[in-house]
């Protein structure tokens, strides 16, 4: 089943001119060189998909070492921007759109072509020639729902974001903290793009009234539901859906209203020396293979592949996906999430 998701997004009008502007060579380097040696690389990743892309790559090339840093999107974002004078990471792999808009802003990200390029539909890398950061897919919010806590309790099965307001799930709610989760700032972002911010504020108040507590990862609360430490967890497609399919008591809810989303992107990191294995991991980081991994994870890919939707998941999960404005998110990042630790950092988890 071939997915339609560059036509759709073309209609959406997304993204990603903010990024624009020409672009340097991409470099070179012995090819032997280009089959060996040692990388860093940044990810927002979830380990159980690490698990299995990367032993793909291993494989391919058993003479490149590849160190995986592994965290939150936030965390990562964060620790790629404090690194700007001394960058540590030679890849990034699987980040947020929006956060390697921020890099790229800070001119922290050299422009590469990986070979494959061409079967990459528009809307999900760059528009510069060649581009700064290439996508490979997209996640978007779900909600999990603990089916035996909520048969236990009597409660109603939510199916929209309002349904998340109404006081019967006072304290039984689980969100992702956006300050370090992308999870939790793209679905912020979504209902103040939705709504209006005036609008948006009001509700993610009322929301707070239900919050238990706001997590640094965003599929903790997915885990939580699961093992029962709360009834409901804001969380995302992919972890709600593969833990239903692991057997836990977990329905994963797709909002009536929509899902705010994001694209999971790579990119070569700016340094005074850039290794060329570094190049040859983002050539393979968007191969055939691979991105049929991905496609078994997630039904909205960055390139066309024969996959079938996940079960699970909306027929079309393309219509799910809210019409993100991708640069507001990205400019207005700093001040969205500083006005949401004004209003509900009381209740985040510890770092």
């Amino acid at each position: 089943m071939f997915r339609s998701l560059g036509l759709v997004l073309l209609v959406f009008g997304v993204l990603l001119s903010a990024c624009g502007g020409g672009g340097g060579a991409a470099g070179g380097g012995a090819a032997s060189d280009a089959t060996s040696g040692e990388i860093t690389v940044y990810t927002a990743l979830e380990d159980d998909q690490i698990a299995v892309y990367l032993p793909l790559f291993n494989e391919k090339y058993p003479n490149i070492k590849v160190n995986i840093v592994r965290d939150s999107t936030g965390v990562i974002t964060a620790r790629l921007l404090a690194e700007k004078g001394n960058p540590q990471a030679d890849v990034v792999w699987g980040l947020a759109a929006s956060s390697l808009l921020l890099a790229d802003q800070q001119q922290m990200l050299e422009p590469y072509a990986p070979a494959g390029l061409e079967k990459i539909r528009v809307n999900f890398r760059d528009s510069a020639n060649p581009p700064h950061w290439v996508g490979i897919d997209a996640w978007f919010s779900a909600f999990c729902v603990n089916t035996v806590e909520l048969a236990a309790r009597g409660l109603p099965m939510p199916a929209s974001w309002k349904d998340l307001t109404n006081p019967v799930y006072r304290g039984m709610i689980v969100m992702p903290n956006p300050n370090s989760s992308g999870t939790g700032y793209l679905s912020v972002s979504a209902i103040l793009q939705m709504m209006g911010e005036e609008e948006g504020w009001k509700y993610l108040d009322a929301l707070h009234e239900n919050i238990a507590a706001y997590t640094h990862s965003g599929s903790k609360p997915c885990k939580m539901a699961g093992a029962g430490e709360t009834v409901i967890g804001v969380s995302f497609d992919y972890r709600a859906i593969k833990q239903k399919a692991d057997g836990q008591p977990i329905e994963p809810v797709f909002p009536t209203e929509g899902s705010g989303w994001d694209i999971e992107a790579n990119a070569l990191v700016k340094k005074a020396s850039i290794k060329p294995a570094a190049r040859t991991f983002l050539d393979w980081a968007i191969s055939d293979e691979v991105m049929i991994k991905y496609a078994a994870s997630y039904p909205v890919t960055s390139a066309e592949t024969t996959v079938g939707v996940p079960e699970g998941y909306p027929p079309d999960p393309v219509r799910q996906l809210i019409a993100n404005d991708f640069n507001w998110a990205a400019a207005n990042r700093d001040r969205v999430l500083t006005e949401w630790m004004r209003r509900y950092d009381t209740k985040s988890e510890p770092k």
